[in-house]
C-alpha cells in the first residue's frame, strides 16, 4: 500500500461555539464539545440572563453573598462581582459567612472567605455561633452526640444567615445553592412526605413573605459545571467535606442522584 493512501488521524475536535480553537471540555449540562474561552462565555451568560428573566436583583440594591469558602459560593461571588461590572447591575455585593464552630473545618475554610475577600474586593461580615447563640456545633456535638447534628446545624445556620444579613441592611442573600442540591432537596421532601415545601424548595426565590429574601442564581447550573469553571479559572476555593456531614441524610440522595446519572 503506498504511503498516502494510508489512513489519515483525525484532528483535534474543534469548539462546537467558536469552531476555530480546540474543544478542552465536555459541557456536562450540554453534552456539547466546547474550549475554555467559550465555556467561561457561556457559563456566565447563562447566569445572567437567569437573573434577568427572574429579576433576581434591582439597581441600587446590597447583596449578601452566602460564603461559605466552597467552590460554589466562591465561583458564585467572582461570577456575580465579574456581571455585576459588566452589566452595570449597580449593585452593592458583600460576603456573609457563618462560623459554626467547627474546628479542622470552618475555621479553615474562613481563612479562604478572607482571601476572597481581598481577590474580589468585597467586603466580608462574619457571624459565629458562639456570639449568637453562646455555644459552638462542636459543644453541641459533644453534648447531643452525631444523630441529627446536620438537622439542629441547618436551622442554627439560616438563623444566622438571616441575623448577619439585617446586621448589613441588605435587600437579599444569594445562595450557592445549585441545580444538583435543588433535585436532592426534592427528593428529600419526597422520601420525608413533607409535600408543602417541594413547591418551597424550587422555587428560586424564597422567604419573600419575610424581611430578607433569598435568590440562587445558580437554580439551573449544575454542579460538575461549577467546579469545571472553578478549576479552569484556578479560583481559590476550600474543599474539604465538614466532618460531620458524613451522617447526613442529604448524602444518601446525592449518592442516589449521582447513581441515576451514570446510567443517563
Amino acid at each position: 500500500m503506498e504511503a498516502d493512501s494510508k489512513p489519515k488521524k483525525s484532528g483535534a475536535r474543534l469548539c462546537c461555539v467558536c469552531n476555530q480553537n480546540r474543544a478542552a471540555l465536555k459541557r456536562p449540562k450540554t453534552l456539547e464539545q466546547i474550549c475554555r474561552e467559550c465555556f467561561y462565555a457561556v457559563f456566565e451568560e447563562e447566569i445572567h440572563q437567569v437573573i434577568l428573566e427572574n429579576q433576581l436583583f434591582k439597581p441600587g440594591e446590597r447583596i449578601a453573598i452566602g460564603a461559605s469558602g466552597g467552590k460554589d459560593s466562591t465561583v458564585l461571588a467572582y461570577v456575580l462581582s465579574e456581571l455585576n461590572r459588566r452589566h452595570n447591575y449597580g449593585l452593592d455585593l458583600f460576603l456573609l459567612s457563618v462560623d459554626e464552630g467547627i474546628t479542622g473545618y470552618r475555621d479553615d475554610s474562613l481563612e479562604t472567605v478572607k482571601r476572597n475577600e481581598l481577590q474580589y474586593g468585597l467586603p466580608l461580615k462574619i457571624v459565629s455561633y458562639k456570639d449568637l447563640y453562646g455555644w459552638t456545633m462542636d459543644e453541641i456535638v459533644k453534648m447531643i452526640g452525631l444523630k441529627n447534628n446536620c438537622t439542629f446545624c441547618g436551622v442554627f445556620r439560616r438563623q444566622a444567615l438571616d441575623r448577619g444579613a439585617a446586621l448589613l441592611k441588605v435587600d437579599k442573600v444569594a445562595t450557592g445553592h445549585n441545580a444538583d442540591d435543588i433535585a436532592e432537596t426534592v427528593l428529600l421532601n419526597i422520601l420525608r412526605g413533607d409535600i408543602a415545601r417541594l413547591s418551597r424548595c424550587t422555587s428560586i426565590i424564597t422567604g419573600e413573605d419575610g424581611p430578607i429574601p433569598r435568590c440562587k442564581p445558580f437554580k439551573y447550573t449544575y454542579e460538575k459545571e461549577i467546579v469545571m469553571y472553578a478549576y479552569f479559572k484556578k479560583l481559590d476555593y476550600f474543599s474539604t467535606e465538614c466532618i460531620y456531614s458524613p451522617n447526613a441524610y442529604r448524602g444518601f440522595a446525592r449518592e442516589f442522584i449521582k447513581d441515576l446519572e451514570r446510567i443517563r
